[in-house]
């Protein structure tokens, strides 16, 4: 039986997977976790509503650049918090245990060293770092203030990413060697086209503090709202999107290294409105997995959706697919049967005896064997892995055991992003030296 047929032919089995209940999560007993956010735009604010449904923890405080959104992190965490444009003086508050950081990328490293120096945990959002040298800093300063950290990538606490670890780790997929991840979005709001507010202005947004750590430049309300556009303060579709695949390839097979080198294509296609950054990227990455070499093909469109979220782990005896909503393993038909392609040329004779020999190797069992079963795992309807990931964190902050994504995991993964840049803008492989930890121009072997 071809592959194809056999493909056709499969049992499919849906099985709903169940997420434990979000209170269960906690250390009994153990005081909430009082946390303050920082940066409260559309990724913060859905951290705040996400951090309703986990009643381990109370938010005492948030903090942003702009000052309408002290009303939105009002809003979004559906009560009476103080606010305030300066975030240090919420970092001075001994009540405070831990620190969410939503911040644009170029302000994780400052936020970050401030909060763990007045010795808060601290959750940031993904991609953990802006540059190679930002991330070193930071997990240098969590690991010498006896920090917990993590990174937020929320699916590496998935129940869905769970499940594809399991079927991972059992071995069934054989030998793995070929990973490919597409994440692909086709609207404006996709592309980082993001709305700017009519009373933003220099009495509204703190712009001094926002270029703090970036090159100077006039007042912009575009560069401040829609700050993925550009280089100064974003990592691009690497930074947005191709972190969460390489965070979540980490979680299911185990790697955690930055890629041995990496191959960027792509270009800005579509979006003519001043971006820095291409709408369309793919990477090729060289990884060096526990069992051999992995190859991670990874890509990004903002002008078309199709298939939109997926990673499709390529293996010897199996192949699992992971979607936004699903984990697919289909087993491949390894079964073994006379090859006769290759007797072509052959004589009658040797094609005969090729096929008696194969026999007498491969006798056939007693009975037929049943079709590949294809399973497939959902998750139920409204579940939500951002609250299974600050979950995750606050469990943290009661045990000091170490969170998956950690500082050391959130740095690799981002280096990875950083990789994909670095090749893009120059056109060439970006290699990565150990020796140095840098990313350096490479060669073909």
């Amino acid at each position: 039986m071809g592959a194809a047929t056999a493909a056709a032919s499969a049992t499919a089995q849906a099985t709903v997977l169940s997420p434990t209940p979000l209170a269960a999560q906690v250390e009994p007993g153990a005081p909430p976790i009082r946390f303050v956010i920082i940066g409260t735009g559309i990724r913060g604010t859905d951290l705040l509503k996400a951090a309703r449904q986990v009643p381990a923890g109370m938010c005492v405080g948030a903090a942003d650049l702009y000052t309408t959104r002290h009303r939105a992190a009002k809003e979004a965490w559906g009560g009476d918090i103080p606010v305030t444009g300066d975030y240090r003086s919420l970092l001075d508050r001994k009540d405070v245990d831990a620190v969410l950081i939503a911040t644009s990328d170029h302000l994780h490293r400052r936020v970050t060293l401030d909060a763990v120096a007045a010795g808060k945990d601290v959750y940031c959002e993904k991609p953990m770092s802006h540059s190679v040298a930002d991330g070193a800093a930071m997990v240098s300063a969590v690991q010498s203030n006896n920090r917990i950290f993590q990174a937020g990538s929320q699916r590496v606490s998935s129940i869905l990413y769970a499940k594809a670890r399991e079927i991972y780790s059992s071995g069934r997929l054989g030998e793995v060697h070929s990973i490919d991840a597409q994440w692909n979005r086709n609207s404006p709001g996709g592309a980082w086209v993001y709305p700017v507010p009519a009373d933003a202005s220099p009495q509204t947004v703190d712009w001094a503090r926002f270029i703090e750590d970036a090159p100077a430049h006039a007042f912009d309300s575009v560069r401040f709202f829609r700050w993925r556009l550009f280089t100064d303060y974003s990592s691009g579709l690497g930074g947005d999107l191709f972190v969460h695949m390489l965070s979540g390839i980490f979680a299911i097979t185990g790697l955690n290294s930055a890629p041995t080198r990496a191959l960027s294509s792509g270009g800005l296609y579509h979006y003519k409105d001043g971006r820095e950054f291409p709408d369309f990227l793919e990477t090729i990455y060289d990884y060096a997995g526990p069992d051999g070499p992995i190859q991670v093909h990874v890509h990004c469109n903002q002008n078309n959706n199709d298939a939109d979220e997926r990673i499709s782990f390529f293996g010897s005896t199996g192949t699992l697919v992971v979607t936004g909503s699903t984990v697919t393993f289909t087993p491949q038909n390894v079964t073994p049967r006379f090859e006769s392609y290759g007797w072509n040329g052959m004589t009658e004779a040797q094609r005969r005896q090729g096929m008696e020999d194969w026999k007498a190797a491969h006798p056939a069992p007693a009975t037929s064997p049943a079709a590949p079963e294809v399973e497939t795992f959902t998750v139920p309807r409204g579940y939500n892995d951002t609250a299974d990931h600050i979950a995750n964190f606050y469990r943290a902050i009661h045990t000091r055991q170490h969170v998956v994504e950690d500082e050391v995991f959130g740095h690799h993964a981002a280096i990875g992003c950083h990789m994909a840049n670095f090749s893009y803008f120059h056109r060439t492989i970006a290699q990565w030296d150990e020796a140095t930890k840098t990313i350096k121009a490479g060669a073909r072997d």
